[in-house]
């Protein structure tokens, strides 16, 4: 199998030096129009797709970003290995503004936002005791690291609803559980991407303290524009080193995230509804 690299990120990341025969590309999904077109393209050998998470211009919120039709449209252009790149709050003094982490568990608390792809005529249960694909996180790690970024392996992600940011009661419950980072849009992105038995690393990009810290205060969104700016070109030079550390050839996942439905669908042949399940094709069409 070949490798083809899919990064889900904000407007600048996918604006990479290199990369040969761009082109956006409209895709269509049973699951809705997905956030924007996706750029395609060739880096350093190995094929890419970049999908901007918020749409060009950030015309999605956090609530509204339409995962399961993001996700199925990169399962449908073949993408083998998904990184997600995102914005991030610190729950940690050690974790400064400009740092990136390699994120590795989550806890979910979005609310407002259709979460998986299976359902009533054809129920599946995947397991996200692990929902990132450590042979993916570790390349990133590395990526990051030979570009001479700040970066710490492991974490905890908070995935809060949005769109506003934390109550500083919130942001010291979170702490209190000992989360690492909060932001708004990796889940269900990572659940759905086990779903759709694609390896999954996230890499969160710190841009302020979030509203727990003595010292800073509130979330200020011009310095996290201003910290944002200059994460962009830091993640786009982790992501330029992602070809050589992947290759061109796929072998399968070690962990078995391109595994992830073997057992998991319940629901038995002749019981499943057929509408259903014609939306699975790109999704589980391995399986069904």
């Amino acid at each position: 199998m070949k490798t083809k690299i899919g990064i889900i990120g904000g407007s600048g990341i996918y604006d990479m030096e290199g990369l040969q025969n761009p082109d956006w590309v409209s895709v269509e999904s049973p699951w809705g129009a997905p956030s924007d077109a996706i750029l395609t393209g060739v880096l350093d050998g190995v094929d890419m797709a970049f999908l901007p998470r918020h749409g060009r211009g950030h015309v999605h919120s956090p609530t509204t970003v339409p995962y399961r039709a993001n996700i199925d449209a990169l399962k449908r252009l073949g993408v083998t290995d998904i990184i997600s790149v995102s914005a991030c709050g610190s729950f940690r003094e050690e974790l400064a503004p400009g740092d990136f982490v390699i994120v590795d568990q989550f806890i979910d608390r979005t609310f407002a936002r259709e979460k998986s792809f299976f359902g009533t005529g054809c129920v599946a249960h995947v397991s996200v005791a692990h929902p990132t694909c450590d042979r993916l996180s570790e390349a990133c790690e590395t990526a990051g690291r030979d570009a001479g970024i700040t970066i710490h392996r492991g974490g905890t992600y908070l995935a809060m609803e949005g769109p506003q940011f934390s109550s500083m009661a919130e942001s010291k419950l979170y702490r209190a559980w000992g989360c690492d980072v909060i932001g708004m849009t990796n889940m269900p992105e990572a659940k759905l991407a086990r779903e759709a038995e694609i390896c999954y690393a996230s890499v969160a990009m710190i841009t302020d303290y979030d509203s727990w810290h003595p010292d800073h205060g509130a979330v200020d969104i011009t310095e996290i524009i201003a910290t944002l700016q200059g994460n962009g070109s830091k993640a786009r030079a982790l992501i330029a080193k992602l070809p050589g550390l992947l290759g061109t050839e796929r072998a399968p996942c070690p962990l078995g995230c391109d595994r992830a439905l073997e057992y998991a669908i319940m629901t038995a042949p002749e019981k499943r509804d057929p509408t259903l399940t014609a939306k699975l094709d790109a999704i589980a069409g391995r399986v069904l």
